[in-house]
């Protein structure tokens, strides 16, 4: 049982660390568009700010939805609030399933027409964008036939995934910090490795506890 709880809380832990990360680029995104707005300025061309600054709308409404999704998931994953109050757990997974599929069908708008880091970034986002809303709606289609444990295991991986943006930001300053790669090279393979390492790490899990509630 305890090593079964050091699992857990490691898992909980690596999981709010990589909604940190999330959180901390998303101040910054937003005090930089504000910046931009304010003065009028348009960064120059190769610049990451630039296509943000292009496409505001296009941008924020795959970020904002995204934020809601992240900070609302794990309080759906938590068994004590889910078990406390029924009517909160459904109330809040309405929200959380409409913010994320908003959110993905808008990055992989994002992918499609505004990628920093190419065909790479283009194509990771489609296949795991794709993989993001098949696991919300089979996690929805399966709470509507009363499957909650299918419910669970679809929830759990398209959060895999959604976690996986902050592991995206990490693996891209692993690369700049190594001088292994540039950032513009390191952007879109990092979508390719973050979005593997999390679907890889939720199958273990599942496959590890396929009978805890989270």
């Amino acid at each position: 049982m305890s090593g079964q709880r050091l699992v857990r809380g490691f898992g909980w832990s690596a999981i709010w660390v990589l909604i940190l990360v999330v959180m901390v680029f998303l101040t910054i995104r937003v005090g930089n568009d504000l910046e931009a707005l304010s003065t009028g300025t348009i960064p120059p061309e190769g610049e990451f700010d630039r296509r943000y600054a292009l496409n505001p709308a296009l941008a924020y409404a795959h970020i904002l939805p995204g934020a809601v999704y992240l900070l609302g998931a794990p309080v759906q994953l938590s068994r004590r609030i889910r078990t406390r109050s029924l009517r909160f757990h459904r109330a809040l997974g309405r929200v959380v399933l409409v913010a994320g599929i908003v959110t993905g069908l808008f990055a992989i708008a994002v992918g499609i027409l505004m990628p920093f880091g190419g065909s790479a970034e283009t194509t990771a986002t489609v296949v795991f964008g794709t993989y993001f809303l098949a696991a919300l709606t089979l996690a929805y289609r399966a709470i509507r036939r009363g499957k909650i444990p299918t419910h669970r295991r679809w929830m759990i991986r398209a959060f895999a995934l959604g976690v996986g943006v902050g592991l995206i930001r990490i693996i891209v300053g692993i690369f700049e910090g190594t001088g292994a790669l540039e950032f513009s090279d390191a952007f879109g393979l990092s979508f390719w490795l973050a979005f593997v390492i999390m679907t890889v790490a939720a199958e273990t899990w599942l496959r590890l506890r396929p009978h805890a509630v989270w």
